[in-house]
């Protein structure tokens, strides 16, 4: 799968025009490429921080947010590896609690791509193998380690003894590579579980759960379930986490949704069940207030894009490009929305999206879609995106970019009602709706 990435600095550019360029890789997921590339390397996966490994279909991005956070509440260093990034390639490697900056960016590119010249490699396997000696060469307490696709052929799977692996929400997503069933999408994520490394995993219905528990007894993991070995419920604005060791009581999340309660007790659970790290109670707490995780539910500040909207209208934003994802999202502003405030959700998927599935959550609501391109990449056009809408039942009004969208409510909105506005959909589009606000991750 291919990637893109842009940068201010020119020798990071250099190299990111050299990722480019890569020869495309024909024969899909695999370890075999990695391993020896980085056996070139010296082999940096062999001298990381412990290593916190989470998989999943949504979800995983924020529990690594939480993990990371409970980790620095706790005095303690990590890196994060995530993908992909919003706005700058530097999000994706995080140093000892700080994006790494251009010039070691620049460096180990070049040194991972010049070991893989003469290899048919992809982006992310060369990315991957470029954070490993970062991560490997600057000093840190642990590493948080985010799957990229699937798990058992993904490149970071070539970390053979993780202090603890983890498994969030399950969904249908990335298909040809995954397969189109959550019991295919269960063993392929569960291929992380390692043997003696607790497998924590969030509850899943019993045909999926049946496939982690088959590959958690092949790896020789400990399989340890929500429901089972630990549980946690979100009542009255506090999270009740239980497991064996005992009972807490903890604020629910800063972060906005229901389900980042669910994410974040899967950070807590990991965290519990592992005595490399220690993470006392206290940062647990702390960390549901330090959480931050850009374009998931994101009420986006004042900037260029929010200054097209009348005074009081709301900005969301969220990456939502799948189904499950989307019935996240829906079901947030089920419960936030009064009846009679104006919602507009303004949208763009890559054209390997499921359009009607995306749209479903929303059905048999009172909603003005806006169908815009996804900048540089293929996307479904905003007029067939349009049409198919209206097949559905919305109202739908086609623009050329969220700019123009964001107008054309504005010039039709009665101040009397300001509306609320969703970006949804791709996340190269909410990078881009971040990039065109201002609002930079950091």
């Amino acid at each position: 799968m291919m990637d893109s990435a842009v940068s201010a600095d020119p020798e990071v550019q250099r190299q990111l025009d050299r990722l480019s360029r890569l020869a495309p890789v024909v024969d899909g997921l695999g370890l075999e490429r990695i391993s020896i590339l980085l056996g070139r390397l010296g082999h940096p996966e062999r001298s990381l921080p412990p290593v916190l490994h989470v998989a999943g279909t949504n979800g995983k991005g924020s529990t690594c947010a939480f993990l990371r956070a409970a980790i620095e509440a706790a005095g303690l260093t990590a890196h994060v590896y995530t993908s992909p990034h919003l706005v700058r390639f530097n999000e994706r490697i995080r140093l000892s609690g700080r994006l790494i900056d251009d010039p070691a960016l620049a460096a180990y590119l070049g040194e991972t791509l010049d070991a893989a010249a003469d290899m048919e490699l992809s982006f992310f396997e060369a990315t991957t193998a470029a954070a490993f000696l970062a991560f490997a060469r600057t000093p840190a307490d642990a590493l948080v380690l985010e799957v990229g696709l699937g798990g058992r052929l993904d490149a970071t799977n070539v970390v053979e003894a993780p202090l603890v692996c983890a498994i969030a929400q399950l969904g249908l997503d990335h298909a040809a590579f995954l397969g189109d069933r959550l019991e295919q999408i269960a063993a392929e994520k569960a291929g992380i579980a390692k043997a003696r490394v607790p497998l924590v995993t969030q509850h899943y219905p019993a045909r999926v759960a049946e496939q982690v528990a088959r590959a958690a007894a092949a790896a020789d993991a400990p399989w340890l379930p929500r429901g089972s070995r630990w549980d946690a419920t979100l009542r009255s604005g506090r999270i009740h986490y239980v497991d064996a060791r005992g009972e807490l009581d903890l604020p629910a999340p800063r972060l906005p949704g229901a389900h980042q309660a669910t994410n974040a007790a899967l950070a807590v659970a990991m965290l519990r069940h592992q005595d490399v790290l220690a993470i006392p109670d206290s940062a647990l707490k702390a960390a549901m207030g330090w959480t931050d995780w850009p374009a998931r539910l994101q009420l986006l500040a004042p900037g260029p894009l929010r200054s097209r909207l009348p005074a009081g209208a709301e900005l969301w934003l969220d990456g939502a490009h799948n189904p499950s994802a989307a019935r996240v999202v829906a079901d947030f502003f089920r419960g936030r929305l009064p009846p009679g405030r104006p919602f507009h959700i303004v949208l763009g998927l890559l054209s390997n999206r499921d359009v009607s599935g995306l749209l479903r959550p929303f059905r048999g609501r009172a909603i003005m879609l806006h169908p815009v391109p996804v900048p540089g990449h293929d996307h479904h056009s905003p007029e067939a995106f349009a049409a198919a809408a209206r097949e559905a039942g919305f109202s739908a009004m086609p623009a050329t970019g969220v700019e123009g969208a964001l107008d054309w409510i504005g010039r039709h909105t009665d101040r009397e009602h300001p509306p609320v506005v969703l970006i949804l959909g791709s996340l190269y589009l909410a990078g881009d709706a971040l990039r065109r606000n201002d609002q930079l991750p950091n």
